[in-house]
């Protein structure tokens, strides 16, 4: 029959436990286990003051910040009033019921000074990088690197022309950009100036992407490891090909450094593919590029490519299909190359007379006096990149390069990372370290299962 809602006299006292109401399967009871800030105060110690009235607990700022990037909460005052009401929350940030959530302002005040100052969320994310290397779902042997355009909280519609026209007294972001001008990252990553730049975040680039409106952007960079798709490492840059391309060669080396781990190769498409990148990996990193090259010496008019003209390392020659030689040629460059070009490029040349007699002229120069070969003084690491894309395990590496496509992916509509709310370039570091220190943690908690119960007496 019809049940009735009966009233009936509240109890004098209730017996409630947070840890009983959060399910064993909830996403923050998995990532907990491997939430480790038992070093936090310890690190952040020189930045804090020792006399004056007591801060609000920076593990408790750094759990609720965990919170917001996993579940896409990324509103310092939506986060505040999320952690009041959700119970699972309150455990994960140790406030139990009546904890007090701190003011949405003081995430600002310590996000602009003291864990900035610090490196907070650079150690943050390092910390969960060495557990996840320490679960062992690190390889180590095979790493990708990308790069994703991350729309910047800039009016598109607003910009100036000029460096010039920029008011350092304007904002954060104004003289923080002014002070990277010289940095790679940001500003001296190419000389071509910028057709316009905002006056809110100057360090966003100006771009577009197919069939789109431009608009002001970061690039974020994320170094994987491709067995388990862990984020070894991440960097913002600007939205330019060279500064990704920097990137790559900045997250390879500190994770050397930080975690003593050099991959066996390197995933990437085209974009890393440049002669001064290959050569960068095979000759000084032993690195094996799986990467596609750069190259434009194919032609489509039907006459003979530089593929068809055979280089004897031992003459430094090449040889045609005719059986001619081109030999290199020796003008004196200003340029301490060898004779190379100041992009690196060394020519070599038949003789006039050689071509004028060759049956093959038509198919191989018919519009010039005689045929020229380019070659990259790196030529030799992108012949080593040849030879690695006929193989088989270059074709698992380009399936396995949507592994870091797919965290992009995810970082995007998921975790509701398609544009920032931080300005200035150190406002996007923080969101994509962040944003990369949450994947990871979703990544162990879904990798790593909870121990069976021990029921042995």
């Amino acid at each position: 029959m019809m049940g009735e809602r009966r009233v009936m006299q509240e109890a004098l006292f209730y017996g409630f436990s947070l840890e009983r109401h959060v399910p064993d399967d909830h996403l923050l009871r998995k990532i907990d286990r491997f939430v480790d800030l038992s070093e936090l105060r310890t690190y952040l110690g020189p930045f804090y003051s020792e006399i004056g009235r007591p801060s609000i607990d920076p593990e408790l700022m750094m759990r609720m910040l965990i919170v917001g990037y996993c579940f896409g909460i990324r509103s310092e005052r939506r986060l505040c009033a999320e952690v009041h009401l959700n119970l699972a929350y309150r455990w994960f940030c140790r406030l139990g019921l009546d904890g007090g959530v701190p003011d949405h302002s003081t995430f600002s005040k310590n996000r602009h000074g003291r864990f900035r100052e610090s490196d907070l969320f650079r150690k943050l994310f390092e910390t969960v990088v060495a557990r996840c290397i320490k679960e062992r779902i690190v390889g180590g042997e095979a790493f990708g690197v990308d790069a994703s355009v991350i729309v910047a909280d800039a009016n598109r519609r607003r910009g100036v022309a000029k460096v010039e026209d920029l008011d350092p007294a304007l904002s954060r972001a104004v003289a923080e950009y002014l002070s990277v001008l010289d940095d790679a990252a940001f500003g001296a990553a190419t000389p071509k100036e910028p057709t316009s730049i905002s006056p809110t975040d100057p360090a966003a680039r100006y771009t577009a992407a197919s069939d789109t409106p431009a608009f002001f952007a970061y690039s974020n960079n994320y170094l994987v490891d491709l067995k388990n798709a862990v984020i070894m490492d991440v960097e913002a840059t600007t939205a330019v090909r060279q500064a990704e391309v920097g990137a790559a060669k900045t997250m390879i080396d500190r994770t050397a450094e930080q975690f003593d781990l050099t991959p066996s190769r390197l995933v990437g498409d085209a974009g890393y593919g440049s002669a001064e990148m290959v050569a960068w990996l095979v000759d000084e990193r032993q690195i094996e590029p799986h990467v596609k090259l750069m190259d434009k010496s194919e032609r489509s008019d039907g006459t003979f490519s530089r593929s068809d003209f055979v280089y004897d390392a031992e003459a430094n020659v090449y040889v045609c299909p005719g059986g001619k030689e081109l030999k290199k040629y020796h003008r004196n460059f200003s340029t301490p190359r060898d004779g190379a070009t100041k992009s690196g490029t060394l020519l070599y040349f038949a003789r006039k007379h050689a071509c004028d007699a060759c049956a093959l002229k038509p198919k191989c120069c018919p519009n010039i006096p005689a045929r020229k070969v380019p070659r990259s003084i790196h030529e030799a690491a992108r012949d080593k990149a040849r030879a690695i894309a006929k193989t088989e395990a270059y074709a698992v590496s380009r399936r396995e390069r949507k592994k870091v496509e797919m965290l992009f992916a995810h970082l995007k509509r998921i975790l509701g990372l398609g544009k920032l709310r931080l300005r200035g370039p150190s406002g996007a570091k923080d969101e994509f370290l962040l944003a990369a220190t949450a994947q990871n943690l979703r990544k162990l908690a879904k990798l790593i299962t909870f121990p069976e119960p021990n029921f042995a007496t």
